[in-house]
């Protein structure tokens, strides 16, 4: 069935590049994907890798093929250490005389997860490498629900086909493509299978899943931690009092294929399961801000992680502000990657600098110094002074020293970092305004205020120009010139550029958005 997305998407297929496709879960993002590769590039060699330490040798070959597609579905599964990177897209795309595209699908609650507006800079490392990955796509968004013009469409398609006019009499309640993959459905089982006597051990299994991967983790879920996990849960309900069935004949419920082809558990590989996305993105959107996946859960799940997937649970932990879990996650990721890789590999220092992060959230300040300035002596000997990497760390440094009180050296440290960047990165990089905002902090900690307005006021300018009216971070440009307004006593003016953010954010990221 076409959809209104196909024409731009076609588009981008013509030409060499990275095309990302993001929506809920069963939007239609892989159908459409796929329904536009086979129509426009079907001489291209396809390329898949299995999982994400596949990355690497997948890039590797398409380099080597003049046409190709990179598919890359469910992008988040490669993505964090040892996954897809920027130099990758570039290897890809660099030179003449060839057609390579990278095709990629991310469910927008997964987009979420990477999207980070915080200013400070020690927050966005976690997220750094994937967010420079996203940055490099041209994104079209998959809108769940059929417009008037594609429901259209998709009638004249009915009478080849009943199931399209069963979905259309739903259109008004759910998306044609998530009422053909069953979505409703299997979540409506779902849901019933706690009742007494019917499936309640099946639903277990799906619950523990299904909080798995709201953790973060993104690899194929261990059978044996499912069942490990699975009895805490069927308790919480009610256990023995809801008679469920033998573990046998949970597995086979939980893992039936129903009429489209979905279940909602499906075999991965080695005795692992995938659990339905669909009820991944509905749990996630109905449980209230503030609650979490149990930490007892989390703890199990780490015993089978690997450091990128430990890493990724710390990522997820870290953006719902639980430090302590951030921190258990991040030292056996980074304990894992000491032993496999050694102390110099990037996945190392990563995991250090993340922990870093990490103990400066809890207060640990000293501890995130330590830390912070052995990360950056051994960036300073592999990889030069003038890395990206290695600013990013002096930055980091910049704001623990700033956090411990001592405010001269937080300001020189800043204004190295920030001329360093002006030179390596230009004056209009993000990391360079990144670097000009921390600065406005330290100004305002040593009570220069006018100087650190005007410098606000240049930062919030650029990034105005480069960026947007309506980009979070112009957005937190303004909301920190609120704070050097209050500061300076100009509390009317304060209060004006306080609602414009308001009003702005309300508008660009919604009344309940942490930010706003």
């Amino acid at each position: 069935m076409p959809r209104d997305i196909d024409t731009e998407l076609r588009r981008e297929l013509d030409r060499c590049g990275f095309v990302l496709l993001v929506g809920d879960s069963t939007a239609g993002k892989t159908r459409a994907a796929f329904e536009a590769v086979r129509a426009k590039l079907p001489d291209h060699t396809l390329i898949v890798p299995e999982k994400r330490d596949g990355v690497a040798a997948a890039v590797q070959k398409a380099a080597t093929i003049r046409r190709c597609v990179l598919w890359l579905n469910d992008l988040e599964s490669y993505l964090g250490a040892g996954g897809l990177a920027r130099n990758h897209v570039t290897e890809l795309m660099t030179g003449t005389n060839h057609h390579r595209v990278i095709v990629a699908t991310l469910r927008a609650a997964e987009e979420d997860r990477f999207s980070v507006t915080s200013e400070d800079e020690e927050r966005r490392q976690l997220q750094r490498d994937s967010r420079a990955v996203l940055e490099q796509a041209h994104r079209i968004f998959v809108e769940r629900r059929f417009s008037a013009a594609e429901q259209q469409r998709a009638g004249a398609l009915a009478g080849e086909d009943p199931r399209i006019g069963d979905a259309l009499a739903h259109a008004d309640t759910f998306g044609v493509a998530e009422y053909l993959a069953c979505g409703p459905q299997l979540l409506a089982e779902w849901d019933n299978a706690w009742a007494k006597g019917t499936h309640p051990r099946a639903a277990a299994l799906i619950a523990v899943a299904v909080d798995i991967r709201r953790a973060g983790y993104t690899a194929p879920l261990p059978k044996i931690l499912l069942e490990e996990l699975h009895s805490g849960y069927l308790d919480h309900k009610g256990g023995a009092r809801l008679h469920p069935e033998a573990l046998d004949q949970a597995w086979e419920w939980a893992t039936r294929p129903r009429d489209s082809g979905n279940a909602p558990l499906h075999a991965g590989t080695k005795d692992a399961y995938e659990v339905f996305d669909y009820l991944v993105d509905t749990v996630q959107h109905r449980t209230p801000a503030g609650t979490h996946v149990p930490e007892t859960t989390i703890t199990a799940v780490l015993a089978h992680a690997s450091p990128s997937e430990a890493s990724n649970l710390a990522t997820t932990a870290l953006a719902q502000g639980r430090y302590l879990v951030a921190e258990t996650a991040l030292r056996q990721a980074l304990a894992s990657s000491q032993d496999q890789h050694g102390p110099d590999h990037p996945d190392t220092l990563a995991s250090r600098g993340n922990l870093a992060t990490v103990l400066q959230d809890l207060g640990r300040l000293e501890e995130a110094e330590a830390e912070n300035r052995a990360v950056l002596e051994t960036k300073v000997r592999v990889l030069g002074s003038d890395h990206p990497d290695t600013l990013t760390t002096r930055s980091n440094l910049a704001l623990v020293v700033w956090g411990l009180g001592r405010l001269e050296e937080a300001e020189a440290e800043n204004r190295a970092v920030l001329e360093t960047r002006m030179r390596v990165l230009g004056p209009d990089h993000p990391d360079t305004l990144t670097s000009r905002s921390n600065l406005v902090g330290a100004l305002r900690s040593l009570g220069r205020l006018e100087e650190a307005e005007a410098e606000n006021r240049a930062v919030l300018e650029t990034r105005m120009r480069v960026l947007g009216p309506d980009h979070p971070d112009t957005l937190t440009s303004r909301s920190n010139l609120v704070g050097a307004l209050r500061s300076l006593g100009r509390l009317e003016e304060a209060e004006a550029e306080n609602r414009a953010v308001l009003e702005a954010s309300v508008r660009v990221l919604g009344s309940d958005h942490p930010d706003t």
